[in-house]
């Protein structure tokens, strides 16, 4: 990762695990100083002393990111630094439900984390980039932004728009200096995924994911990570004939199914 074009200060928002923490670890050996946010305190300090002990400088901030305040609580700790980077990487959902039984406060988190987020985010560190005339931002999605699937409408609707959002900004920050890309994931070994239950041995890892992220930054605006299946699932739910029967057959499978749903995709690649 070019650290002149890029640096000298990474900021990685949901980088306390998962795909952020692999983020972070690439990021500092390739000698970046790093500024990581995540709601939890104790992973945010566990990871931030393992990179601090390789003599990496690492600032902290435990902050809910579906929080009104949160970019100021980030700028508390970072108007002070030159942030060259900018990777907003928080957004899983843990809650399924019909768009109108679920309690508001579930789905405005959602919104507020992946609309929200990227965008108040995006506005300001990118402005203070495109004043420099360099930088870059990894905002990271997800293929449920591909299709609207039943009992997940406030997450695929808000992945949609972090897609379709980041595409506008690449082509408004390209000839500006700034690079930008939407990053695709699908199905990662997270913690997070683990903590739902899902069948993570089946997944891509998150190095591998970030990695993909990193290498690829100048290479937007979309950036489909090549986990076996991902791009033939988006050039099949991307159809715009007979967008209902689409939504009924290829909606995201509930957790139960996620393993089967997983090695079917897989054999699409072939």
């Amino acid at each position: 990762m070019n650290l002149e074009k890029y640096g000298p200060w990474a900021l990685v928002i949901g980088g306390s695990e998962g795909v952020g923490a692999a983020f972070a670890r690439l990021l500092a050996a390739d000698g970046f100083k790093l500024v990581l946010v995540a709601r939890k305190p104790a992973p945010l300090e566990e990871l931030a002393t393992e990179l601090r002990s390789q003599n990496n400088e690492v600032r902290v901030v435990s902050a809910d990111l579906s929080q009104p305040d949160v970019l100021d609580q980030v700028r508390a700790v970072t108007d002070d630094l030159e942030i060259g980077l900018l990777v907003y990487n928080a957004g899983a959902n843990n809650t399924r439900g019909l768009f109108v039984e679920l309690p508001e406060e579930v789905t405005q988190s959602v919104i507020a984390i992946n609309v929200l987020g990227h965008a108040n985010f995006a506005r300001h560190y990118g402005g203070l980039m495109v004043k420099r005339g360099r930088g870059g931002m990894i905002l990271t999605g997800s293929l449920g932004g591909y299709l609207g699937s039943p009992t997940l409408a406030a997450y695929t609707a808000s992945k949609s728009f972090s897609r379709i959002f980041t595409e506008a900004l690449w082509a408004e920050c390209a000839p500006l200096g700034v690079d930008v890309l939407h990053l695709n994931i699908g199905f990662t070994a997270t913690p997070a995924m683990a903590r739902l239950g899902l069948p993570v041995a089946l997944a891509e890892s998150p190095e591998n994911v970030a990695r993909e992220g990193l290498e690829n930054i100048a290479n937007g605006p979309v950036w489909i990570v090549s986990t076996p299946g991902n791009i033939e699932r988006v050039r099949l739910i991307s159809k715009i004939d007979n967008r209902a029967e689409t939504v009924r057959a290829h909606a995201i499978a509930p957790r139960a199914q996620t393993a089967q749903a997983a090695q079917s995709h897989k054999k699409l690649a072939g």
